[in-house]
């Protein structure tokens, strides 16, 4: 674990690894996040499943997770996914969906939650964890946790 104190420049990502580690299902998570046509759609698709996704910047193609995918192409797009009565942790776990889980700093959700840097760090960056929000580098990967520190120094 990293012993850096995260700062407004810190990365966050979600930390798919903590939900294993508690115990927790992501993937049944993920589906009460879809609009209600893919809700329908992949009802009855397992929810471990993988597709082929090929990349518009690559045209690589990969096997992904279905739920997230259709989440991220998608619902995340809607409108309604975020919008200004979503709390801060809600907001930027949908957030880093969208933009597919790419790290963001607090000052960087700040811009696009359209709140303050400060409270978005206070609340994710203390010692309780909520939805595997995590600074990049907090789950043990040193080579990940270093390029952090050379980033924000």
């Amino acid at each position: 674990m990293s012993l850096l104190k995260p700062t407004a420049k810190t990365p966050f990502h979600i930390d798919f690894e903590w939900w294993e580690r508690n115990d927790r299902d992501w993937r049944v998570f993920l589906r009460s996040l879809m609009c209600a046509e893919h809700q329908q759609v992949l009802a009855e698709v397992p929810a471990d499943s993988l597709i082929d996704w090929i990349d518009p910047k690559t045209a690589e193609v990969r096997q992904v997770d279905g739920i997230q995918q259709a989440l991220m192409s998608h619902c995340a797009l809607q409108p309604d996914f975020l919008n200004a009565q979503t709390t801060v942790v809600e907001g930027v776990f949908r957030l880093l969906l969208v933009n597919g889980n790419q790290p963001m700093s607090a000052s960087e959700l700040s811009k696009k939650l359209g709140r303050p840097a400060d409270t978005i760090l206070r609340t994710i960056a203390g010692p309780r964890v909520y939805r595997g929000l995590r600074p990049i580098g907090a789950s043990g990967n040193h080579e990940v946790g270093e390029a952090v520190r050379a980033a924000e120094s």
